[in-house]
This record gives C-alpha cells, sequence and structure tokens, in this order.
C-alpha cells in the first residue's frame, strides 16, 4: 500500500469556491486599496454626509433606482442609466462624477461628460450579468458568422444600453445604434430601415419582446444566437430566414420572473394590476396587464387610482421604494422570493464614503476611463440614437 506523504493541495479553483481565495479577473475592485470603513460604523451616515458637504458642487453623485436607499439618500439625481449619464453630462462644473450603479453605467458617464470630469464607481466589482454575457471578442465571431452565411451587409445591430462600451462600439463601427428599453421599437424600426435584419444585443428578451409585441414579427422570425456553440447553434438556413438574431443573454434579475407567478398573483391578490419590465421573458410579458420601463413602471403606479394593487416585476429595491412612496395603494414583488440586483447592490455606504473620503484626500479612486476609440464609435451609436424622432430623453 503506498503511503501517502503529503496531503492533497487545494487547487485555485477550490480556494476561489470555498471563498478562501479571489480571481482578480472576475473580481475587480473585492479589496480597496486602503481603509474601507465597516458596514457597523454608526458614524457612516454622518461621514458621508460631512464628505459630501466639504466637496460642495465639485462632487456629483448620481443614483440608480436599483440602488439600495442607504445610498440613494446622498444621490443628487436618481434614474435609469442614461438618464443619469445625461445629468451627468448636464453638469459640466462638477469635477468628480460618483456613479452609483454598475460598470456598463459608468462607462456610458465617461463617454459623454468632458475630459475634465472624472467618472468613479464606488466598486468596480459592482458589474452587470447581462452586460458581460455580450464579449466582443464573442460578438466580433458572431458577425464573422454572419458574414460567412452571406447576411452581414444586411444586418444592422442594435444594443440595449445595458452593455459594455467596447460592444456600443461595435454597434457603431456596423452602422447600428444604442436603444433604451422605452425606445427600442423605434431603434429597431430605423434598423429595418437600413437592413434586412437586426443583430440585437444583448438582451435576448428585450429583442423578441420588441420584435413580437410591438413591430408585429413571429416569433419564428426570431433566433437566439449562442456564442458558446458553432455558428451560435444554427444553421445557415436558420440564419438566412431570421429577421432577428438574438443574442443569448439575459438580466440575472427579471429572467427570474416566470408566468406562473403572474397566474399565482392573480389568485392571492384578486384584481391586481401585473406591471413587468420588458426584460422579462416573453410568457411573463404576455401575461403581464402594463410593460415597461423602470420610469414607466413608477409613473404608472404614481398615477393610479388609490385603492388599486400592483404586482411588479423588476428589482426589490426599486419595488420596496414604490410600496413606500405610494401608500395608497398595495404594491407587491410578482416573485416571492428576494432578488436584489446582487452586483448593484455592491455599492453600499462604506464604499460611498471611502470614495468621497479619498478624493478631499486627493487620491481619486476607482475612476473609469473609456479608451478614445471606443468611446468615440460608442457615442456614434448613442448619437444615432439621439437623433431618433422623439429621443432627446429615452429611458431605460
Amino acid at each position: 500500500m503506498t503511503e501517502l506523504l503529503h496531503d492533497p493541495q487545494p487547487t485555485p479553483l477550490a480556494l476561489l469556491l470555498l471563498g478562501k481565495g479571489s480571481d482578480p479577473d472576475s473580481e475587480r475592485g473585492v479589496e480597496c486599496p486602503g481603509a474601507l470603513p465597516a458596514a457597523s460604523d454608526p458614524g457612516l451616515v454622518e461621514r458621508a454626509a460631512a464628505a459630501k458637504a466639504a466637496l460642495g458642487d465639485r462632487v456629483f453623485v448620481l443614483g440608480h433606482h436599483y440602488q439600495r436607499d442607504e445610498v440613494i439618500a446622498f444621490a443628487d439625481v436618481t434614474g435609469d442609466s442614461f438618464k443619469l449619464a445625461q445629468q451627468a453630462a448636464a453638469h459640466p462644473e462638477a469635477e468628480f462624477i460618483v456613479f452609483c450603479g454598475v460598470h456598463f453605467m459608468a462607462e456610458s458617464a465617461d463617454i459623454l461628460t468632458s475630459p475634465a470630469q472624472q467618472v468613479i464607481l464606488p466598486d468596480l466589482a459592482a458589474g452587470c450579468s447581462m452586460a458581460d454575457m455580450a464579449d466582443i471578442i464573442e460578438v466580433e465571431a458572431c458577425w464573422e458568422a454572419l458574414a460567412q452565411a452571406g447576411i452581414a451587409d444586411a444586418t444592422v445591430p442594435v444594443t440595449y444600453m445595458n452593455s459594455t462600451a467596447a460592444i456600443k462600439a461595435f454597434t457603431g463601427r456596423h452602422g447600428g445604434l444604442v436603444c433604451t428599453s422605452s425606445n427600442a421599437q423605434r431603434s429597431m424600426e430605423w434598423a429595418f430601415e437600413r437592413g434586412e435584419k437586426v443583430l440585437f444585443l444583448p438582451d435576448q428578451h428585450l429583442g423578441r419582446n420588441t420584435a413580437v409585441f410591438d413591430l408585429g414579427l413571429s416569433l419564428d422570425d426570431c433566433v437566439v444566437f449562442n456564442p458558446f456553440k458553432p455558428n451560435g447553434g444554427l444553421s445557415l438556413d436558420e440564419l438566412r430566414a431570421a429577421k432577428v438574431i438574438l443574442w443569448r443573454g439575459h438580466c440575472s434579475v427579471h429572467g427570474r420572473f416566470t408566468a406562473d407567478e403572474v397566474d399565482e398573483v392573480r389568485v392571492r391578490v384578486p384584481g391586481v394590476n401585473v406591471i413587468v419590465h420588458p426584460e422579462c421573458q416573453h410568457e411573463v410579458v404576455a401575461k403581464a396587464d402594463y410593460v415597461g420601463s423602470t420610469e414607466k413602471i413608477i409613473s404608472t403606479i404614481a398615477a393610479a387610482e388609490p385603492g388599486t394593487a400592483w404586482a411588479v416585476g423588476t428589482e426589490l429595491n426599486l419595488v420596496k421604494r414604490l410600496a413606500t412612496m405610494n401608500p395608497d395603494k398595495s404594491v407587491v414583488y410578482l416573485d416571492r422570493t428576494v432578488c436584489f440586483c446582487a452586483t448593484m447592490n455592491r455599492i453600499d455606504l462604506p464604499h460611498l464614503v471611502w470614495v468621497l473620503e479619498s478624493i478631499i484626500a486627493g487620491n481619486v479612486v476607482n475612476r473609469i476611463e473609456v479608451d478614445p476609440d471606443t468611446a468615440h464609435w460608442a457615442k456614434v451609436a448613442l448619437d444615432r440614437m439621439l437623433a431618433l424622432p422623439g429621443a432627446a430623453l429615452p429611458k431605460d
């Protein structure tokens, strides 16, 4: 019998899964240079208020709707990603833009603001699972597959705002544009006026729902390109026959809601109005009473009759805030399982205090900078969206 002289050593992957290791490529920002305040620090609120007051107009804090209330309390403006990026550009007096959102949002703010402004993301690990599902190398390979199928020249790419700067730039280079959830229909119409097909990135659900419910196409007109399969898992005939080629991506929060949950909440709350985001699955959107962007969800419930009941299919932080903002109505979460946007929730009061106090100390941390070429072509795609009729202030 062979004697074991040494205990087996755990691999780096095993340590990572056990929470005893780290991956700097996927966990950017997990460790902060300097001292991150403890979440239990009873003086955090006072420290945040003091730091913000000391900086005055030099800093402009943006808070996405899905942020924690403790962060929203210090935001100069709240909203969806594109609205916030526009607001940053509209305040050139602010040297520092602290974007309490996720990585792609801070990139958009850097693209739209002046070179004199510095965009900061409190935690670099605050990413977006949907945006990360469309890697630029994989998207370039997809475009090559379309070229080999002989359809690239007839295809116009449309990317959702929830995409990286690299994907926005890809879209700009190839004659396409960016869209938000509120102008996805007009953006796809614009694309079809210029080509026979649309490559929709990165959210398959928004692309499918827009194509079918707004443009009147059929489900058979849509195919899903899976970047992990040869040729996207599609035959040449399927690619050539499709009108909309959907990237295989989705929102980890909105993709959780199911049609069964819509049926269940109607039994549980008689007379309930179901309102969901168009990033939800097609079957959920088909069963909902109302569908719309985050801003539309907020305004629809605010304008509703007192006493009405609403089941909301979007991020839980916002749903809780909607319930507080509308005490004369019943507002419930569509899914009984608690599901915050995990990456958005990485931004917390300790990180906000850390970045503000770092600025005061003359140390700008976690700056987001998009390289000039990528920024140029991404802005081309954004400008095409802004040139659409009625698109001055699109919403996500």
